[in-house]
């Protein structure tokens, strides 16, 4: 498998993100993750989706510390400061699986709050359920998971097309016009920093194709068992969605009706595209801290 690294260098300039990045070997593959906080506080781990990096949780770290809690938010294989294989055919669902939980098995989180959104909920959802014994609540914000039944959304379907064969991808401008606030230059080029040109990109046009839409897609079968167990995690669940996301921005339904642990909680929707984070990161860390500390979180 050929791998790329980018530079630290292209990390440099970022003004607004001051967290240090640790690094963890993952067979032959470096992981990047940020890990702020009292390493004995209760976990709270921040999945990001596509194209993005941890610098998406950057409005939300340090709310969370803050208050008391452990920020994690690791870069995905294939993005941030992680290394990226250079090919498509390299990236599969069930890879991305095993990197992920790779990663908490070296840092044996347990009592984690999982705050996942985009890809990052399609692979928490999924690991949170496979092993529930480190996990004990859940925040999905702008997620779900798809188990190849049903007809996607339009908007996904012209995604899809468009990362895999558009000769022009810009990560940063891709970011932007998920928001509703669009995104200042320096943004947009922390959006950028991990890919200095296109061979660094192969995860990020993999994404798209890796969701199953149809029961014969190799992650369908899984991913149902999946959404059966999430069937019956009663513990905490809460759902903070976008209200201007057009492709997730109405599954938070069908998890409230679906997850035990869902009834009775403070969902809510909130004014933001499909990148909350940068929408309202302060208030979803702000939901979030005050869920975890009252009556119904346990």
């Amino acid at each position: 498998m050929e791998t790329l690294r980018t530079q630290d260098q292209r990390f440099a300039a970022l003004s607004d993100f001051p967290f240090q990045p640790k690094y963890l070997q993952l067979g032959d593959l470096r992981m990047a993750y940020i890990d702020e906080g009292q390493p004995t506080a209760q976990p709270i781990l921040m999945l990001h989706g596509e194209p993005t990096w941890s610098y998406l949780y950057r409005k939300m770290i340090p709310v969370f510390t803050t208050a008391g809690f452990r920020a994690i938010a690791p870069d995905l294989i294939g993005f941030g400061r992680s290394d990226k294989p250079t090919r498509m055919q390299d990236y599969s669902y069930q890879q991305h699986i095993d990197w992920l939980v790779g990663f908490l098995e070296a840092l044996d989180l347990k009592n984690i709050t999982l705050v996942c959104q985009d890809w990052g909920s399609l692979l928490g959802l999924r690991i949170a359920v496979e092993h529930p014994q480190r996990f004990s609540r859940i925040v999905v914000a702008n997620g779900f998971l798809p188990t190849g039944e049903g007809a996607p959304p339009l908007a996904f379907k012209l995604w899809r097309v468009f990362a895999r064969f558009s000769p022009w991808f810009p990560i940063g401008r891709i970011v932007s016009v998920g928001c509703v606030e669009k995104l200042g230059a320096n943004e947009i080029a922390a959006y950028e920093a991990p890919f200095p040109n296109s061979s660094y990109k192969a995860g990020a046009r993999a994404f798209p194709r890796l969701v199953p839409t149809d029961e014969s897609d190799p992650a369908a079968p899984a991913n149902r068992a999946a959404w059966q167990r999430l069937g019956q995690w009663d513990k905490p669940f809460l759902t903070v969605f976008g209200t201007h996301d057009p492709i997730l921005g109405k599954f938070d339904r069908l998890l409230q009706e679906h997850v035990p642990g869902a009834g009775s909680q403070p969902h809510a929707r909130v004014r933001a595209g499909h990148f909350i984070q940068e929408d309202q990161g302060p208030e979803l860390a702000r939901r979030t801290v005050e869920w975890i500390r009252g009556p119904g979180c346990g």
